[in-house]
């Protein structure tokens, strides 16, 4: 066999595996295009490899079914077919309908969804709104495919009758040249297909060991986590984004398990109900260089400065976050296991838990975390094991069921209704949208005090879209200080202590950093941990409760100046309700005497946050003696 024979040969099986699947590579292909297409928003992009990256794949999928006879090549196609239609019309009618693709909080309720809910999806799925809508380009495009596998012969003969056509009405010389072309045209076909493959390999490599970091999460935390990277994979086809919200699932199934496990742990040797009414309050994205009541330059919190000077308000001045993304937060706050203990959060019980065996009616109040169909995966990975129906029931007896644009909807939720299920001993957990992104949409316009031209003296290094975005998350921060002050006002006069506790702090412009929000993926250093996990922190009592419990509100006075990570705030609450546990540990309780001040507060399970400060003190320190020595040497 002559080298060139051996080369056509090479070019022939690298064409294979499209020429064998021709009919399935088009249609696929077009599939991937049109739903990309229909499911990027209006001020989107598509992809920038989409069809690169598409080619490759559906290359690779073609090469492993090119290799099985022809009988199941055409077995695999129809279930290849089955899967990667339906898989798209879902992901669009998801986009259409709930204004996302398809994610693991969807999954999560298609799996709680009855038989009848789902026939009632399915009458959905073909209604005729439907079917006009962009599902419907997905639907013609199964159509016309359907249409040429049954009027294929005879589709076949009407390609032969126009070849015989254009050669008899073709001059002699093109006559001629046919046998020619025809014979070139798996070689040339072979070229074209590996120089595409090989250019789309190279644009696609980075997105595929992405997507295989992505998919070897051991957590959904750790999943979660991989997402917040700048390069983090794109899914840009419904079967990736399928595939991954199954895995998130299964992850999160894995996790709900060892939660139920514990809850089903938990021992209460007795209860002195020592607080009959224990508020507590979990902002979000508040960065307490941004609070007025720790020294900040705006009137950003008047209320609670006034509740401070009352004395009632005491302000902790060293209280950090264990981290800077809510959903880890939330797992760390809510589970009895503190960072340093062996195991995972999830192995330990949840304090609401703990409460409602201690006999304490457990009223939760949310403006994020509650199951919906468009939910990213920050939502999904910090709210699963709040709203899985057997965990819900282990640790609420009441919940609110409706999110809302500001968080002065969760005030009437508990006028409404939910004040109405008050008992003896309550615990009350509001969970407020805060100041989260975006800023603007965080407060009502009306009450705005704060606008670009207020930061013209204070931050002249500022550009007036930076300022403006500044004044937006300040309005927002007095816009909460009015709601947790209508909070507190609600049990003021009853036998209550309320604690307020952001989840994290927040970047808006600091220094010299340029960026709002967090910085998710970075290496902790000083700055980020000053402005990211450094956050307000205090415990309101009312005049009843100061009255009924002076021992306890020496030692909140006593305390304030103590060193505090949240991830131990539920053993400060077990001790307030008077739980007699062998979950509750008194060295993470800020105000027993037993408490473990030098605990080290280990950050994102990576930097001590006390060894950053001290390092940065230390720095100052030298750089001002060496300014003090430059005075000396001029004087």
């Amino acid at each position: 066999m002559s080298w060139k024979e051996i080369i056509k040969k090479c070019l022939n099986v690298a064409s294979a595996p499209i020429r064998r699947n021709a009919n399935f590579f088009v249609f696929m292909y077009l599939l991937g295009i049109i739903s990309s297409i229909v499911t990027t928003p209006a001020k989107g992009t598509l992809y920038d490899n989409l069809f690169l990256e598409l080619f490759v794949d559906l290359y690779v999928v073609c090469a492993v079914v090119a290799i099985f006879p022809k009988k199941v090549r055409w077995g695999l196609r129809a279930v290849l077919y089955l899967i990667l239609y339906s898989t798209a019309a879902a992901d669009t009618y998801c986009y259409v309908n709930f204004g996302s693709t398809l994610n693991p909080s969807m999954l999560m309720l298609v799996g709680e969804t009855n038989s009848s809910e789902a026939s009632s999806f399915l009458s959905a799925l073909i209604s005729a709104e439907v079917l006009f809508s962009s599902v419907g380009w997905i639907l013609l495009l199964a159509l016309i495919q359907i249409l040429i596998a049954i009027f294929r012969k005879q589709l076949i003969k009407l390609y032969v009758f126009i070849i015989t056509v254009l050669e008899l009405a073709s001059v002699k010389k093109r006559l001629m040249a046919i046998p020619r072309m025809t014979a070139a045209m798996p070689a040339s076909f072979g070229i074209l297909c590996l120089i595409i493959f090989i250019i789309g390999c190279c644009t696609s490599w980075h997105n595929k060991m992405a997507y295989h970091k992505l998919m070897n999460g051991r957590t959904i935390g750790e999943v979660e986590h991989i997402l917040t990277e700048k390069d983090h994979a794109v899914l840009y086809l419904p079967v990736y984004r399928l595939q991954f919200s199954i895995y998130a699932n299964q992850l999160a199934a894995h996790q709900i398990t060892q939660l139920i496990h514990a809850a089903h742990e938990v021992k209460v040797d007795s209860c002195s109900y020592r607080s009959p009414n224990i508020v507590l309050i979990i902002g979000e994205s508040f960065g307490r260089h941004h609070s007025q009541q720790y020294g900040y330059f705006m009137d950003t919190t008047p209320q609670q400065v006034a509740l401070e000077k009352s004395r009632k308000l005491t302000k902790f001045t060293d209280v950090v976050t264990c981290w800077n993304l809510t959903s880890f937060v939330f797992k760390n706050m809510l589970s009895t296991h503190v960072v340093g203990e062996k195991g995972e959060w999830c192995d330990y019980s949840l304090f609401p838990e703990v409460f409602r065996k201690a006999g304490y009616n457990v009223t939760f109040i949310t403006n994020e975390f509650l199951p919906q169909a468009k939910e990213a995966v920050y939502d999904f990975s910090g709210g699963f094991f709040l709203n899985n129906p057997e965990l819900s029931k282990l640790q609420f007896d009441h919940r609110n069921t409706q999110l809302h644009d500001l968080d002065d909807g969760l005030l009437k939720d508990y006028d409404d209704s939910l004040k109405n299920f008050q008992k003896e001993h309550n615990l009350t957990i509001f969970h407020l949208m805060g100041q989260h992104v975006n800023y603007k949409q965080r407060y009502r316009t009306k009450q705005a005090r704060f606008w670009a031209s207020s930061y013209e003296d204070k931050r002249p290094e500022l550009t007036n879209a930076q300022r403006k975005m500044l004044s937006h998350y300040d309005n927002a921060t007095l816009y909460n200080d009015s709601i947790v002050a209508q909070i507190v006002k609600r049990f003021q006069k009853q036998d209550a202590i309320v604690i307020y506790v952001p989840d994290h702090g927040e970047e808006c412009y600091e220094e010299n950093r340029g960026f709002i929000c967090r910085n998710h993926s970075a290496e902790i250093d000083w700055p980020l941990a000053h402005y990211e996990f450094e956050i307000p922190f205090w415990i309101y009592c009312s005049p009843k409760y100061i009255r009924n419990h002076r021992d306890i509100y020496r030692q909140i006075r006593k305390a304030k100046d103590k060193r505090f990570m949240t991830d131990a705030l539920p053993h400060l609450l077990l001790y307030l309700a008077g739980i007699e546990t062998p979950t509750y540990k008194e060295e993470y309780n800020i105000l027993s005497p037993k408490y473990d001040e030098m605990r080290p507060r280990i950050l994102k399970n990576s930097a001590d946050y006390d060894k950053l400060r001290d390092a940065h003190l230390e720095k100052i320190k030298k750089e001002e003696s060496k300014k003090v020595k430059k005075k000396e040497r001029r004087n």
